[in-house]
Order: structure tokens, then sequence, then C-alpha cells
């Protein structure tokens, strides 16, 4: 039996000769369904892997962010003590106001405050994946960045907080 899909409403060039418009034999039904079927789990794994991706790059650029405003929070501190507190705290609030999730996160400070010299910052945060197991990823990552920022050679060494 062969399908015509032509009436006497249609009018096309292929009904006028006598032809039908099915174009592909019936033993190809079916096939683009099959074809959807089995490109769901690969689609499926690229959207993983770019959230995966997209994640990664997000974070990075944020503990560097976080380093940055550390490295300039300590600076401007008084003393090598509390540009170590300054540091910590700057980075966990840059960390969380930017929607950063990790446990634990690490701040050291190295340098000195005199004028004209330089503190380094170097932030490490441990980033949980356990949502992205379907890409066999480990559990958690480290990132770490650092940042170096030169203390001002204009500044005063001693505190002149009330004049």
């Amino acid at each position: 039996m062969r399908w015509s899909r032509c009436s006497l409403h249609t009018r096309s060039a292929a009904c006028e000769h006598g032809r039908s418009e099915r174009t592909r034999p019936l033993r190809e039904a079916g096939s683009a369904t099959l074809e959807l079927v089995l490109s769901i789990p690969v689609l499926i794994f690229m959207l993983a892997f770019l959230s995966y991706s997209g994640r990664m790059s997000g974070a990075r650029l944020q503990i560097e962010d976080a380093a940055h405003q550390a490295a300039r929070a300590a600076t401007v501190s008084r003393s090598t003590s509390s540009a170590a507190a300054n540091a910590r705290s700057t980075a966990e609030a840059a960390l969380s106001e930017a929607g950063v999730t990790c446990r634990p996160v690490t701040v050291a400070t190295r340098g000195t405050l005199q004028p004209g010299s330089t503190m380094s910052v170097t932030v490490s945060c441990t980033v949980y994946l356990h949502d992205l197991a379907l890409l066999r990823v480990p559990g958690t990552t480290t990132l770490t960045a650092r940042f170096a920022s030169p203390v001002d050679l204009h500044r005063s060494i001693t505190n002149t907080v009330g004049r």
C-alpha cells in the first residue's frame, strides 16, 4: 500500500504528477525518535560538564578577588597581627558575599608593613563538588590564589588616631 497525502484540495507539484509527498520510506519511521533517545545522555553529560567548568572558573575568579581584597586590607593595617586578622576577615567576607561556599578557608600573610615593602596574601579554599558526581570528578577541590600589594611609601608607621 502506498501512502499519499494528496487530496482534492492539495495543490502541489508532487500531487499533480501523481507522486506522493512522502519522501522517506516507511522503514525509516521512528528513526528520529531513536536518535533523540540515544543523544539525550550525551546532552545531559555535556550540560553537567559545562556546569562544572562554569563553577570552577567562577570560583577561581572569586577567590582571586578575595585575595586581592585581603592583600589591600592587610597593607592598610598598623601591625602584622592586625594585618593577618584584617586579611582573614576581608577574604571571608568577600567569599561569602560572592556566594562561594568553601570550608575551610585558609588565609596566609607574608611580608612587612614598612613603607615601600610588599605584603602578600595567599587564600586557599576547598570547594565542594558532590552534586556533580555524574562527571566522576573528585568530591572536593582546593583552589589557591595569591596577591601581593605594595605598602604605601608615604604612610606613617606610628598610630595617628585622634589627631
